[in-house]
């Protein structure tokens, strides 16, 4: 059985981790993730909330004989930096739900 004081420790702690998390996840989302496609032909940029900011094509990256071309470039794109922000979301986040059922 916990006494009294082992409680409120732990609450305090569990509070402090709570507030740490929340400053990691904004500081996340203010970040910028960047995903390129050949060569930079397309250039995305998300924010760490999975927005995209961003998108930049060079005139090279559109064929108006080849649309599907220039889609592939904007998908492997996009997934690159989501990737990125995902790799990134672990890094920063993963301590704090490590070990949690469901996590």
């Amino acid at each position: 059985m916990m006494r009294g004081g082992n409680m409120q420790g732990m609450m305090k702690q569990m509070k402090k981790m709570q507030k740490e998390m929340t400053q990691a996840q904004k500081a996340l989302n203010e970040q910028e993730f960047t995903g390129t496609a050949s060569d930079d032909a397309v250039v995305v940029k998300f924010s760490g909330d999975k927005q995209m900011r961003d998108i930049v094509i060079k005139p090279e990256a559109i064929d108006p004989d080849d649309p599907d071309m220039l889609q592939d470039l904007i998908i492997m794109a996009v997934n690159a930096a989501l990737k990125n922000v995902d790799q990134e979301t672990e890094r920063k986040m993963g301590k704090y739900t490590r070990g949690i059922p469901g996590m």
